[in-house]
Formats: structure tokens, sequence, C-alpha cells
């Protein structure tokens, strides 16, 4: 529900971001160090990434300048602000250092315009206030291609590593959770971990890079880390009492750093594990009966925009937000006449000016939520919205936080509609048919008639 929601939205602005890339009209609200340049989520679990400190370097495109590959959201944030040129997509490049490479090469032959498409940011602005920056995309076949190439030589990489390890037979490891030391096949070691301390991190064969996976597990051990909670303990043993009491033998499934690990996710341009293994359920689910009597809808929960309150249902959410904020949404579209487009964009509009510390009302950035909290509710700057040509952008129609279960529950109804546009290009049909004959004789569809007729 919650992706058929979001895509709606992106549907529904499809047609104004294809004229907006010859020029975007717009008004900047924020500096351009604000801008958010890496997904958002709201908080659901702990978790988290660690990133390889030594790591391989890779320029930028245009200049000099040099970050870790571990560090790929430092350099694309330097090429937005220093040259300004985004890229599309970027977490569907299987290899980003050779892509950054191919195209560096590129643009040193040939202008940035001969690739990237130009789009210009506050076009009704004046000239000296004007901005271009350049979107490089796989709309361009050249790019496009690249990375489909860029897949498959990853894909090859992957599967010959993956050969190897389960040929190998000089593999030498230690359990992790009884010391004991195994030779030969990784797979031993797998199996007896699985078997014997009920900790299974999948079948052998679908392993790849299994030595740097088992010393990544391991570090997180020897920091007193849970491998599935990720919750820090303040010794061994209360860590091995919280992984069993709580069977929490497992690794967290939403800790994208496992991700490489697993052949899986290289089989497929762009696609994860748990997208390749929804298709496979689905097709399961083809050939069975439909049978949904043991079906229980379990709700998503809805995050408050100015706190970190949840609830399960919008009415109480609403509820929530008019009592501990003065914030009235419904009464809000209500009195603005807004329709569903318009909701999306003032709730993103809320949620990046929350995130970055600034309340709307007066514009004063603050140094955490708290201070900002408190000093809207004070002042009842909640209520205070900006005016609409400020929120009503196009680039609020891209979710602030990614996992936003409020865009998914606001109302798209035709009564949000307003009077006018109730109004308008609704054809009028007169109920008045005393002069009913009096009409088919005078219709001009008769003379269309007799002159289709002549013509026979």
């Amino acid at each position: 529900m919650a992706a058929s929601k979001t895509q709606g939205v992106a549907a529904g602005m499809e047609g104004e971001s294809g004229r907006s890339r010859s020029g975007v009209e717009g008004v900047a609200y924020e500096d351009s160090k604000d801008c958010i340049l890496e997904p958002l989520s709201l908080p659901e679990s702990p978790g988290g990434t660690t990133t390889s400190v030594d790591s391989p370097s890779v320029p930028c495109i245009f200049c000099e300048e040099h970050f870790p590959v571990a560090e790929q959201d430092k350099l694309l944030k330097h090429m937005i602000i220093e040259h300004k040129i985004v890229i599309a997509d970027v977490k569907l490049v299987a290899d980003f250092q050779r892509y950054i490479l191919y195209w560096r090469k590129r643009f040193s032959e040939q202008p940035v315009t001969d690739f990237c498409s130009v789009i210009r940011i506050n076009s009704t602005a004046p000239f000296e206030e004007q901005d271009n920056y350049f979107l490089l995309c796989d709309v361009l076949p050249e790019d496009r291609i690249l990375r489909e190439e860029l897949q498959k030589q990853r894909l090859k990489e992957i599967l010959e590593q993956q050969q190897q390890e389960r040929n190998d037979t000089s593999f030498h490891g230690i359990c992790m959770f009884c010391s004991e030391e195994f030779l030969g096949n990784r797979s031993v070691l797998l199996n007896h971990m699985a078997r014997e301390h009920a900790f299974n991190i999948g079948l052998p064969d679908n392993i790849v890079n299994c030595n740097e996976f088992l010393c990544t597990l391991q570090k997180k051990l020897d920091n007193l880390q849970c491998l599935y909670c990720e919750k820090t303990f303040r010794d061994k043993n209360t860590l091995k009492d919280h992984m069993r009491k709580k069977q929490h033998r497992r690794i967290n499934p939403k800790n994208k750093e496992y991700d490489r690990f697993y052949v899986i996710n290289y089989l497929e341009l762009g696609k994860s594990w748990e997208e390749v293994q929804l298709e496979d359920d689905q097709e399961l689910l083809d050939h069975q009966e439909d049978d949904w009597s043991d079906w229980e809808e379990h709700p998503a929960s809805a995050v408050c925009l100015f706190c970190e309150k949840q609830a399960e249902t919008i009415e109480k959410l609403y509820v929530h937000m008019e009592d501990a904020h003065e914030f009235d949404l419904p009464k809000i579209k209500s009195e603005l006449g807004l329709n569903f487009y318009q909701q999306v964009k003032l709730v993103n509009f809320i949620r990046r000016q929350i995130h970055q510390g600034r309340c709307y009302g007066c514009c004063v950035k603050f140094s955490s939520k708290a201070d900002l909290r408190f000093h809207m509710e004070e002042n009842k700057h909640t209520s205070l919205l900006p005016e609409r040509k400020i929120w009503d952008q196009l680039e609020y129609y891209f979710p602030t936080y990614e996992n936003d279960t409020l865009l998914c529950t606001l109302s798209d109804s035709e009564s949000d509609l307003t009077a006018q546009e109730h109004n308008e290009h609704v054809p009028i049909i007169s109920e008045d048919t005393s002069k009913l004959q009096a009409l088919k004789q005078s219709s001009i569809l008769n003379q269309l008639l007799l002159q289709e007729s002549l013509k026979n």
C-alpha cells in the first residue's frame, strides 16, 4: 500500500517533471548547503553500516578532488555543490569507481551538455540568480549501456569468486560461539554454527566473500554488539545471554552492509534480495487458491510532523498534532482547498524544514529539534504556514523520508476538490424538456445529416 501510494505521487507529477528539464520554476527556500543529498528514513529499528578505512579512492568527474569509495555520498555532494551535476539512481550503479572514471574520461573529450539534461533552477528569478544543473541518467543510451556492462562484469567476478570459494579446501576458520577450529571447506564451519548454535546465515553456496563476511560478524561480537538488534552490551556474558534469550542468533536483514555477501543481490540490476524474493513468492501465490480467511492486516504507524510520536491510525495522529502542537492538518486542507498532491507537497515541505532544524514560520534555525519544537509551540508557529508559492513546488513531490507512512494516509477523494474545481469543465445539461420537439427540429445535427446524405 505504501509503495503504491508513493508511486502514485511520482506518476502524478511526471508530466510536470518532464517539462522541468528545460526549466524548473521554483522558489529557493534554503541555502545549497541545506539541501538533502541522501535518502532519509524515519526511525524503525536500530541498524547501520560501517565503512572500510583502506578502501580505494575515487576522483571527482571534473576536478582533482579524491574521496574514498566508502564515502561516495561525500563525492556526490561535492559534485552537486561545486559542479552542479547530479547522477540519477546511483544505487543502481554496480561499480561506482569504474562508472566515475568512465565519465571523467568522456567529459574531458566532449562538453557535458552533450550527455546531460540541463535543469534550470529559479527560472523566474533574475538572470544572475538562476542556476543550471546537469542530470546524468540512463535515459542516455550510452549511460544505460555502461550500467548494464558494469552489472554484467560485476556478476561475472562474483560468480568466479563464489566458484573458487566453493572448491577451496584450504579454508581455516574459528567458530564465533565455541572457538572450535575448522579446516577444509567453508561449509563445515557454517553448517556447524547452524547445527550446534542455531546461527544460520544461509546456505554456503549462496554466500560470497565468506572470509570477509565472517570477519565482519566477528568484529561486531568483539565490540559486544548484538548481530540482530545491533545494541551494544557491557560484557560478553550479557551479550551471550541476550542473544540466546531473545533468539537474536541471526543477522539483521535490514542492514544493507550484509547485502554484498549474498549472490542473489548481484543477479538483477537494481534489485535487492528482498525484491527478488518477493517475485518468487508472488509466483507461488499465483498457483495457490485465493484463500484469505486467515489474513490479518498489521497497520503501519504514521509519525508526527513535529516529534517522534507514532499512531496506528491517521485520526489518532491528527488528534495528537492538534492537541500537542496546535497543528490541524484537516482544517488547513479545508481552508486552503488542498487536493491530494498539494497535501503531499505541504507534508514533505514541513518534514524537510523540521529535519533541517528550521522554523518555517520565521525561518530561524536551531541546533536541536527539541529547541525548534519549543520555539514553534511557544510562538504558535506550527500553524503559521508560509505563502503557498514557498511550499507548492515541484521538489516537494519527492518524500523527505522514504518510509513516510503519513503520505499514504492522505485523502484523495473527490470531496477534496474545491467548489471552483467542481464547476470547471463540467457540462451543464438542461432539465427542461417541454420544447424537446422544437430542439430536435432546429438542431444542427439535422443539417449535418442532410449534407452527408447529399454527398452520398
